[in-house]
């Protein structure tokens, strides 16, 4: 069994939560995912099976659309709602839809973050929520991220009972694009404090919210047996990538790893073979090259 299963995580667990159902439902061990989502966001959580792993990069590289929402007027240690709050900041009166759209124009571009300290990133060989959950604080490197749009998809609610003012985004990202910080970098940027208040993933791996199935869903296709209708061959994740059938020839000289001479100019090409993905080739020199090989894969179930 390979292939990629575009899965939609539900809130409440945790991505390795998620990992371990498919494996239970599915009989294979060999299942990782692309991208992490927090227990507390749902989603699209692209599930690469079998040798479909070796395509996890490929998947991160694309890209991810979130929707959610920000709210202003206290922040958390946490930068969402699952922490304790350790500001305030009550508005007086809301903002107007032009400043809250200047603010989230300001976080467009290539941007330089500082990660949360709840969060699995690593320094000095400890995740920064190990350090957190310590009560300890540690210098978080800088990361680098692009955001390609970044836009309110509501008109705001403000409520003067507790000074706050919420609305609703929609953002596209680079990976490793922490969405709480930009909230809270929004919020910086407009003088408050800030927090996302809620979140989902409506892209990842170029897959949609609508092509993603539940936990139940899978379980109720393996029981059926209709698994194929989910589980995605593997070179849907190298759909982007010129396709070149092979001769019997060119497959028995891949199968020993040698480059080949192909009528083709761009950088890597995806190579198939009897109509299955038998491996990745990139361009060196006139020739080109194994990137990544899938000699195993047949028809994904």
């Amino acid at each position: 069994m390979n292939g990629i299963l575009p899965l939609y995580k539900p809130t409440g667990i945790t991505s390795a939560d998620a990992v371990y159902h498919a494996r239970k439902i599915l009989g294979i061990k060999k299942i990782g995912h692309s991208g992490t989502l927090d227990p507390n966001v749902d989603g699209v959580l692209p599930l690469a099976i079998g040798a479909g792993t070796k395509a996890v990069p490929q998947l991160m590289a694309s890209g991810k659309v979130y929707t959610g929402e920000i709210t202003l007027g206290f922040a958390t240690t946490t930068e969402d709602l699952d922490g304790e709050v350790v500001d305030k900041t009550p508005l007086t009166q809301p903002f107007t839809a032009d400043q809250l759209d200047a603010a989230l124009t300001a976080w467009t571009g290539n941007i330089t973050q500082i990660p949360p300290m709840f969060s699995a990133v690593k320094v000095n060989g400890r995740r920064l929520y190990e350090y957190a959950r310590a009560g300890e604080t540690v210098k978080r490197p800088e990361r680098q991220a692009t955001v390609s749009q970044f836009t309110r998809t509501d008109e705001p609610v403000f409520s003067a009972t507790d000074g706050t003012q919420r609305f609703r985004f929609e953002v596209h990202v680079s990976k490793g694009t922490y969405i709480r910080t930009l909230a809270v970098d929004v919020g910086k940027t407009l003088g408050v404090a800030a927090v996302m208040s809620q979140l989902t993933r409506v892209k990842s791996g170029g897959f949609t919210l609508k092509q993603a199935v539940s936990i139940e869903q899978l379980k109720a296709h393996a029981a059926a047996g209709t698994l194929a209708d989910v589980i995605q061959p593997i070179d849907i994740a190298f759909a982007d990538l010129p396709q070149v059938d092979l001769t019997v020839e060119q497959f028995e000289a891949i199968s020993h790893g040698r480059f080949l001479s192909l009528d083709q100019q761009t950088p890597r090409v995806r190579l198939h073979f009897a109509g299955v993905l038998k491996a990745i080739y990139r361009r060196e020199d006139d020739q080109y090259r194994p990137d990544l090989m899938f000699l195993a894969n047949e028809k994904n179930v």
